[in-house]
């Protein structure tokens, strides 16, 4: 199975030339990787203008909304990112749910609205530092998991992209040791199992995302036995990005 790498620029570059040209340099540097799926994840305004430069290297969005139109201003629909050329879509992300509110019903009713217009979504869980130090992380991966995915089949879950991602790992430069990314896949899977059988893993990619780097995807992917990895950070400088793509290879 390729690993599946997703670049999520979140509010960066600054401006449309920066985004042209990093994307340009990504494109360049990973146009020979055959064995990696590469997704970008741009904000919004340059949706467009990367779906234009497209090759092998799949287009991504940051979010979306849980209706097909209507009247509720700023928002995008997966109606509009579909016709954008997107194939992904995160939802979740902690820091949507940190700054804006998102509940587990909520990232639900945005999954099942990508879902039913053949995008993929990409669900991101995870906990907080004092959740971790609690010994909840059983207790709060399980009721994102369950709330997440209420009401989506056993076929929709084939579909389905589970990123984990530690909150307190995120945009920290400290990333979570390969022991503890396996035992939280192992864990993932062990829950996505109990809501719906053992089948349901058979397709199932589990990313993980926090501080990931050139240095340390190759630990994650090959030890930690992680089907992908979610990039922030390091997404945004090219050169660093396309040998972490390069790495990431097994």
């Amino acid at each position: 199975m390729k690993p599946l790498i997703i670049a999520n620029w979140k509010m960066n570059p600054e401006t449309l030339a920066e985004a042209k040209e990093l994307f340009t340099l990504v494109k360049r540097g990973v146009k020979n990787v055959k064995n990696a799926e590469v997704v970008i994840c741009p904000p919004f305004p340059y949706l467009s203008i990367i779906n234009n430069k497209l090759s092998l290297v799949k287009l991504g969005a940051q979010d979306c909304f849980l209706e097909e139109k209507g009247a509720f201003t700023g928002e995008v629909s997966p109606v509009m990112l579909k016709d954008l050329g997107c194939k992904y879509v995160i939802v979740g992300h902690s820091e949507r749910r940190r700054y804006f509110g998102e509940t587990d019903e909520m990232v639900n009713k945005k999954l099942k609205a990508i879902l039913k217009i053949k995008l993929k979504p990409i669900l991101c869980i995870g906990e907080t530092r004092k959740q971790r130090e609690k010994g909840e992380v059983q207790s709060v991966l399980k009721s994102q998991l369950e709330g997440g995915l209420a009401e989506i089949s056993k076929k929709e879950i084939q579909n389905t992209i589970i990123a984990y991602e530690p909150i307190w790992a995120i945009g920290t430069g400290k990333s979570c040791d390969t022991n503890t990314a396996m035992s939280m896949s192992l864990l993932i899977k062990k829950i996505i199992g109990q809501l719906y059988n053992r089948g349901a893993l058979k397709n199932l990619k589990i990313l993980y995302g926090g501080s990931v780097n050139s240095k340390n995807v190759k630990d994650f992917i090959k030890e930690a036995q992680i089907e992908g990895v979610l990039v922030g950070g390091a997404s945004l400088d090219a050169k660093e990005f396309i040998q972490l793509v390069k790495n990431a290879r097994v």
